[in-house]
């Protein structure tokens, strides 16, 4: 009887039945989309974790970074354009979300594409007081049409692993009750 029962735990634990050891990026989408209002409303889950390509985008000193680079962390993953009137909209938002929420379990990643330059970049987020953010661009837009990005803005949220849990095309309200609110249930596990 006792070698059924370990049998049996055993089977549990590799079948992935202890919810310890489950995927930690299992993701209540029903719970998370009750809190969507407003522009969150655009936000569309995935079925199941999507996993992502890891080409670099550069800094503006040259210098490549990584979608790996982020691992541990929940990345709200922004594609913008310092042209497209919806980005700089929302840029500030995105800015006051990662000053409130970004850390150690989550970052917010804004990557100019489609003609941004890294000086463009840092020129508007001067302008605009953006301080939270790192400069980043994707020169060729590889980035961007590896991820399937057809216009701008959208916006990618991806799991600790990396993988793409959710996306929302155009622009949203960044740094609102329901975007923290999803974000911060997220980020609690």
């Amino acid at each position: 009887m006792r070698h059924l029962r370990s049998a049996v735990l055993y089977a549990a634990l590799a079948l992935g039945a202890n919810a310890a050891l489950a995927d930690a990026a299992t993701v209540d989408t029903t719970a998370l989309k009750a809190l969507a209002t407003g522009s969150m409303e655009k936000l569309s889950f995935t079925s199941r974790p999507m996993a992502l390509p890891d080409l670099a985008v550069l800094d503006a000193a040259g210098t490549e970074h990584h979608l790996s680079d982020y691992r541990g962390k929940y990345v709200v993953l922004n594609f913008w354009a310092t042209w497209c009137a919806p980005c700089r909209k929302e840029m500030p938002a995105l800015d006051r979300l990662q000053a409130e929420l970004g850390g150690d379990r989550l970052a917010v990643v804004p990557v100019g594409s489609l003609r941004t330059t890294a000086a463009s970049a840092q020129k508007f987020f001067d302008r605009e007081n953006v301080t939270h953010l790192p400069v980043l661009i994707d020169p060729d837009a590889r980035l961007a049409r590896a991820l399937g990005i057809m216009g701008l803005p959208m916006t990618l949220i991806l799991d600790p692993e990396g993988r793409e849990i959710a996306r929302l095309i155009g622009e949203a309200d960044w740094d609102s009750p329901s975007a923290k609110a999803i974000l911060s249930k997220l980020i609690s596990g």
